[in-house]
């Protein structure tokens, strides 16, 4: 199982979105280390609207799913951008 499909199972098990969208941006990042080629799941964007995220500031969001995939960061992904909203909010994409 891929890195990504990893961190859609644990978000989806966690928070039962309606919308889940993860996307690999490594090949996007290769180079700004010297240990980042841009090969591998190192830099990932998480996109996602569940009813848990209602009422919560965004702080606390982006802490929720930090926590759901401690493990995946512990184990070395670089990098995790997080999109979380509730449902009915205006997103960007």
């Amino acid at each position: 199982m891929s890195i990504r499909e990893r961190i859609e199972a644990r978000l989806s098990e966690a928070f039962s979105p309606e919308r889940l969208t993860v996307i690999d941006e490594s090949a996007s990042h290769a180079g700004h280390q010297p240990d980042v080629t841009g090969t591998g799941e190192t830099h990932m964007r998480v996109r996602i609207v569940s009813p848990a995220f209602s009422g919560l500031p965004r702080l606390a969001r982006h802490r929720a799913v930090n926590d759901v995939l401690k493990a995946e960061l512990e184990a070395g992904l670089h990098a995790l951008a997080i999109e979380a909203s509730a449902p009915g909010e205006a997103t960007r994409w």
